[in-house]
């Protein structure tokens, strides 16, 4: 990256310029010229493929459950490799993060969506970035960690999951405008300024059974998937089906025990009427 995002007028300056060396950036410090190309007319993406499958799994996982925890609210927004447009200086220079969650965003003004994040038409700094790092590591800890710091994103989550030893977990939080490591393998991680815990877990998704990055709340108890939650639906509803057919059971036997008590009463007064003996004495 070439310079700083924050631009005066038409001329990237470094952020000690504007007095933020101590300080995490905000959109106020960001001057957007007229004439900047708007979402429809750049591409929607950076251009570079994934290489793994895992890429677009990992962070879909987090947003479908995104959708469920936060379901009818519309003023957020988890972009999957979504371009991010993010320096009016180079407004035609994109990054393409795996996952970027922005909050307060207004609502889409398409019912297509948007092709691409631009920084001088949502005026919002994402607060969450996610990088899964595959067999060839792309800028994770390079390129992509000083543009996030740079842009102010909040926390950055560089998560390896083909690592055998060293942490595969690394989570960043940007103070004072630099990045700093806040759990290198120990999680669920809270982020209150989110509202949500991130961390990983071995579960099965996609028919597989691995280690996954989920949302968890802030006693640690993971937000389970829709998946899950259909699945514990219908257990619940198969066990209060089960519950019903027995106490339907007990009381069948119930009224077949009431039914065979009151026939031998009847048996056993007819025989005491045959005998000649007093029913009354």
């Amino acid at each position: 990256m070439t310079g700083s995002p924050l631009v005066k007028g038409t001329k990237p300056i470094a952020a000690k310029d504007l007095n933020i060396k101590k300080r995490n950036p905000v959109i106020e410090d960001f001057h957007f010229p007229d004439g900047l190309p708007t979402a429809d007319e750049l591409p929607c993406s950076d251009g570079a493929p994934v290489d793994s499958e895992l890429q677009e799994l990992i962070p879909g996982l987090l947003k479908v459950i995104l959708m469920d925890i936060w379901r009818g609210q519309k003023n957020w927004l988890f972009g999957i490799d979504m371009a991010f447009y993010y320096d009016p200086a180079q407004p035609r220079t994109a990054i393409a993060p795996d996952g970027m969650l922005s909050l307060g965003v207004a609502d889409a003004q398409s019912e297509n969506l948007r092709s691409s994040f631009v920084l001088w038409q949502e005026k919002v700094i994402p607060l969450f970035a996610v990088e899964i790092v595959s067999k060839s590591p792309g800028g994770e800890k390079a390129k992509k960690f000083e543009i996030y710091q740079s842009v102010g994103i909040l926390y950055y989550l560089i998560y390896s999951p083909l690592l055998k030893r060293k942490a595969k977990f690394q989570l960043y939080k940007l103070i004072e405008g630099k990045y700093v490591l806040q759990s290198d393998g120990q999680q669920p991680y809270w982020m209150p300024e989110i509202g949500l815990a991130v961390g990983a877990e071995k579960q099965v998704y996609d028919n597989t059974e691995r280690e996954w990055l989920y949302w968890y709340d802030q006693n640690d108890v993971r937000y389970p998937t829709p998946m899950e939650k259909s699945e514990m639906a219908d257990r619940r509803a198969d066990a209060e089906a089960q519950k019903t057919k027995l106490e339907a059971q007990r009381a069948e036997s119930e009224q077949a025990g009431r039914i065979m008590a009151e026939q031998r009463v009847s048996d056993l007064l007819e025989k005491m009427r045959k005998l000649g003996i007093d029913q009354d004495s």
